[in-house]
């Protein structure tokens, strides 16, 4: 027999979970037996602690099985997903979906809400009026099967691994967000259920990314591929810069606005190389050959595709996007070259505007966020802009400045761009 206190106490000790307290912690939690508190100091031990391989790959095996598994091979066309550990500015998934889809794969795509100072793909979304991220499986199938469509991209059922459901909305108030193991657990354990037949991995490293340095994004990045790989999916991980903050924009609606110029072929050029790069090897992944996925962004057929996906959702792909109430402009206080932007910063900046949220369950803010208007290479001069804030609650503008001042470095000259791509585990 186990409780809760003794396998708090075991982790905290620095033992090794047996596979039967995992098993037991996990159907407890989910059942409602496991409190709340209880998990959340279970996953503080976990943080300080870590997880052997074995308690890893049981802790996830625990997760999928609290729920139903769901299975894509009745489509005619292979599947392939992709999944983000999270970035400031990290709205690939929402021109990348479509873009998939327009080159033959179908995409179903379960994403997540914000975590931290990191903006959530379905909050991004739910900026577009009518758009729904809650669907049943049968209209999931359903879109993906359609050839006009092709992908999906909608919470998690909560059938789905409803373990992770519940311990995820915790990390996000207590702290653990960073655990390594927890990362890979929660993620690997959603698409695993979900039944795609490839997946990419998209592990973010810098100071805007749980992962601050190569050497933990390498680990959760092989530990990731490990489970996939040992669960039949194939899966591959690139690692990805994230010290600056991608693109233009942090916030959801600004971030939706972005994603729609990349689709009409334009948009910031480090967001279409990094959609572009995992386009080519999702595609790979998938085993789909002869598709340049930059032929669909110029011929607007990505674009149509978004439409369509948009509207499966219950989406107006037309319907103008929030704006906020109130701006406040960031300038420069000296004369020089953009040297570096502090992602964090930035994100953290969107976080307190209401881009992002304080508690668990608690509504987020469509149109607050950050545009910027300097990056890294570009020069500047005294009181020129360097960020716009937005929200609807001005009495947030002070808090947000507070954490976005100095997050431009500003020197004499230029440095070399840094590359966006770092690395590559599996395939």
């Amino acid at each position: 027999m186990s409780d809760a206190v003794s396998i708090i106490a075991a982790k905290r000790d620095g033992h090794e979970l047996t596979p039967m307290q995992i098993d037991w912690v996990i159907d407890a939690f989910t059942k409602g037996i496991v409190a709340d508190e209880q998990m959340s100091a279970l996953a503080m031990a976990i943080l300080w602690r870590g997880m052997t391989r074995a308690e890893l790959a049981r802790w996830t095996a625990a997760m999928i099985a609290s729920g139903n598994r769901m299975d894509f091979t009745s489509l005619p066309r292979p599947t392939v997903d992709k999944h983000s550990t999270g970035g400031v500015g990290d709205k690939i998934t929402l021109p990348l979906a479509p873009l998939v889809a327009a080159c033959g794969a179908a995409v179903p795509q379960l994403s997540g809400r914000g975590l931290g100072h990191t903006g959530g793909t379905l909050d991004k979304l739910e900026s577009i009026p009518g758009w729904r991220a809650d669907l049943s499986s049968e209209e999931i199938h359903a879109i993906l099967a359609d050839p006009a469509v092709g992908a999906v991209v909608c919470a998690a059922g909560a059938d789905l691994a409803p373990a992770d459901k519940r311990l995820y909305a915790l990390r996000d108030v207590t702290g653990t967000v960073e655990s390594i193991p927890l990362i890979a657990s929660s993620i690997m354990s959603k698409k695993i259920a979900e039944g795609t037949g490839a997946l990419v991995l998209d592990v973010k490293v810098g100071a805007g990314a749980f992962m601050k340095n190569i050497d933990d994004a390498q680990a959760l990045a092989e530990a990731m591929v490990g489970l996939g790989t040992d669960a039949g999916v194939r899966t591959v991980a690139v690692l990805t810069a994230m010290d600056c903050p991608l693109g233009l924009t942090a916030g959801n609606a600004l971030e939706v606005e972005e994603s729609l110029d990349v689709l009409a072929g334009g948009g910031p050029a480090d967001i279409v190389e990094l959609t572009l790069t995992l386009a080519r090897t999702m595609l790979a992944a998938a085993g789909i050959e002869g598709v340049d996925p930059a032929d669909k962004l110029a011929d607007g057929t990505a674009m149509d595709q978004w439409r369509a996906m948009i509207a499966a959702q219950g989406g107006d792909p037309a319907a103008p996007l929030p704006v906020a109430k109130e701006s406040l402009l960031i300038t420069a206080e000296s004369d020089g070259v953009v040297t570096a932007l502090d992602a964090m910063g930035v994100g953290v900046a969107a976080w307190r505007l209401g881009a992002g949220r304080e508690r668990q369950g608690e509504a987020v803010q469509a149109a607050a966020g950050v545009r910027l208007h300097a990056k890294p290479g570009d020069r500047v001069t005294a009181g020129a802009p360097l960020a716009t804030l937005y929200t609807d609650t001005p009495e947030k503008f002070e808090y947000a400045a507070e954490a976005i001042a100095g997050a431009w470095t500003i020197g004499d000259t230029a440095v070399d761009a840094s590359p966006i791509v770092l690395g590559r585990i599996g395939g």
